[in-house]
């Protein structure tokens, strides 16, 4: 039998020490990080400790109060156990202030999943200093968010089949996994997944550090999203692994270097594993090598290292896929930089421009008028935002949709019915936003408005040579289906939950989603003609293809569809026409296209131009 003497799927591409140079840049790298805030102070790091043990403490009490309820007796009730595990950003050590603590409960055979809505849910908002417990049991993974003491948590259960817990159970036995009901699977998931990246690496030290500044230029940079078509926090995981076991003795500095070049230089959709996929004991959907070809749909196959081994980067598109490209370019561009002294880390770790970049943007606008809906709400129509940038990368002329990773939230107090409705349509005047809740009291028909806006940027192909005229930018189908997807969610309620899809140009954004001093004049200079940075390609980044879809028909070209937005409770719906339609409305001219070109969006109507 032959035993392979290194980590990793293949061997290292260098086991040699690190330049006194390399040395030298990740001193520098270290400083940087502090000085950049990636590290939590002495006393945060104790709370959280304090916090998980009440939390451990709350579990245990949670499985022995069941286990009397359902017949056990003390002692068997006592001995059932319960117990909690981490996993996400801090059981990897890479968390920062203001982190959340991902946390699975894992429970013995006599706790339901319903029992930890039901019960656990209700224990957790009795808790001394616990806030803003919220649970989603419908959710893909079924979870609960809270924050207990100002530290922010979000829990996961999985029941196993077994009788107890004892506080020695290892997570890594892929027999617990048997006769579990795949959310189960699915909790447990993380906390394997990352048990066994920690094991893969050569120096699990080295791996923090160079994973913790991927994981502030990929925020920094606006990536960090599994959400919204990005990687998110185990997929990059995964790939610092992977190069801290191509250079098993490389220092933090050398890691990072050599990360962005060859992430940059990688043949996709070769995938990225951590070691070789086995069978094991449970029959679920498994990524398999040898059956690649059935899952050509994965554009960066980044595949997890624990059994049931599954891609961690199946909602990457082909926009999102050539934004983090593009990243990954200029990223090795620096650090090359970097490395010859002519540049500081600090310039890697630059804000994103996606908000100066385009000239088009969608706004998708999420509201209603309670706050713990809302939580629900945005929640459901951010996790269907990837859906519409699948739908629009086929609209013609449209060279990419570049989704933004978080929206952005606002409460607005308004006095009347006529305030509500603009609220939920995106149009908040500078009266509602300087209004208090004091303000609206005892006026009949106003309340506050919840809302959450997400954010798409457009970039748009030049008009072709030797054409003149305004261009027809055709939207309607993507954004009408895409209305009609979130509205399918089980809970979706017409009277109280709003949802709008509207285009905005640049100059048109609202000063919340810049940072201080970063708002540009509303009278923007204008462009000169020619190539524009605004359209995010460079000759490195895949070309797109267009490609037939088989499960949707385009409507007709004559066709108009007049979508329908829901409001908030107690109004009556408004036609989506109302919102977009301005072919009737002389004084609003056609924008102006990066280009120096015209184009009108249709985003209500469907018609030839």
């Amino acid at each position: 039998m032959v035993f392979n003497l290194y980590l990793g799927v293949t061997p290292p591409i260098s086991q040699s020490e690190s330049s006194e140079r390399e040395k030298e840049v990740t001193v520098t790298l270290m400083a940087e990080l502090r000085r950049q805030n990636t590290f939590e102070s002495e006393d945060e790091a104790k709370m959280r400790e304090l916090v998980l043990g009440r939390v451990a403490a709350l579990v245990k009490k949670f499985v022995y109060d069941l286990g009397i309820a359902r017949g056990l007796s003390d002692t068997a009730a006592r001995a059932a156990g319960g117990k909690i595990y981490t996993f996400g950003s801090y059981r990897l050590g890479v968390h920062g202030p203001g982190s959340d603590i991902d946390t699975l409960c894992v429970v013995p055979k006599h706790v339901t999943r319903e029992d930890f809505f039901e019960i656990f849910e209700p224990m957790l908002r009795d808790m001394d200093g616990a806030t803003e417990v919220s649970g989603v049991p419908e959710a893909y993974v079924p979870i609960i968010k809270t924050k207990i003491s100002g530290i922010p948590l979000d829990f996961l259960m999985a029941r196993l089949t077994l009788s107890s817990i004892p506080d020695d159970l290892s997570l890594q036995d892929d027999n617990l996994l048997r006769n579990l009901d795949e959310r189960c699977v699915r909790s447990l998931g993380g906390c394997r997944v990352q048990e066994e990246i920690l094991r893969l690496v050569p120096n699990v030290q080295v791996f923090r550090d160079s994973l913790r500044c991927i994981k502030l230029w990929a925020q920094r940079r606006a990536i960090y999203s599994n959400v919204n078509g990005f990687l998110g926090g185990v997929a990059w995981a995964i790939l610092v692994a992977r190069i801290c076991q191509l250079y098993p003795n490389a220092t933090a500095g050398a890691i990072v270097s050599r990360f962005f070049i060859i992430m940059y230089q990688w043949s996709w959709p070769q995938p990225v594993l951590l070691k070789q996929i086995e069978d094991g004991p449970l029959q679920v959907r498994v990524w398999n090598p040898k059956l690649y070809p059935a899952d050509r749909t994965h554009r960066m196959p980044i595949i997890t290292p624990a059994y049931p081994a599954m891609c961690s980067t199946h909602n990457v598109t082909e926009s999102t896929q050539m934004i983090m490209t593009e990243e990954l370019k200029k990223a090795s561009e620096i650090v090359d930089r970097v490395m010859i002294g002519s540049t500081s880390w600090s310039e890697l770790f630059a804000k994103h421009d996606f908000f100066h970049k385009y000239r088009y943007y969608l706004q998708v606008i999420a509201s209603t008028g309670d706050p713990d809906l809302q939580i629900k709400w945005s929640g459901t129509v951010e996790s269907r935002i990837r859906q519409l940038v699948m739908k629009l990368e086929y609209v013609d002329s449209l060279i990419l949709a570049h989704p933004f990773i978080k929206g952005f939230e606002q409460t607005s107090y308004c006095a009347s019915p006529d305030e509500i409705r603009a609220v939920a349509q995106g149009e908040i005047s500078e009266t509602i936003k300087k209004r208090k809740p004091e303000d609206i009291e005892g006026k009949e028909g106003g309340g506050p408005v919840y809302s959450t806006t997400f954010y798409i940027g457009l970039a748009i192909e030049p008009k072709p040579a030797g054409t003149t005229g305004p261009r027809r930018l055709d939207i309607s189908y993507p954004t009408t289906e895409f209305v009609k997807l979130v509205k399918m969610w089980e809970k979706y309620e017409e009277p109280r939950m709003g949802i709008v899809v509207r285009h905005i140009k640049s100059a048109a954004l609202p000063d919340n989603v810049f940072g201080p001093g970063e708002r540009q004049p509303k009278h923007a200079q204008k462009r000169a003609k020619g190539p524009s940075k605004s359209g995010n390609t460079s000759p490195d980044m895949p070309n797109k293809k267009r490609r037939a879809s088989h499960t949707e028909q385009e409507p007709p070209k004559t066709a108009e569809i007049v979508p329908s937005i829901s409001t908030i409770p107690g109004l009556p719906l408004t036609p989506m026409s109302e919102v977009y339609n301005n072919k009737d409305r002389p004084d609003i001219k056609a924008p102006e296209l990066p280009f120096g070109e015209n184009v009108s969006i249709a985003t209500g109507t469907v018609g030839a131009q």
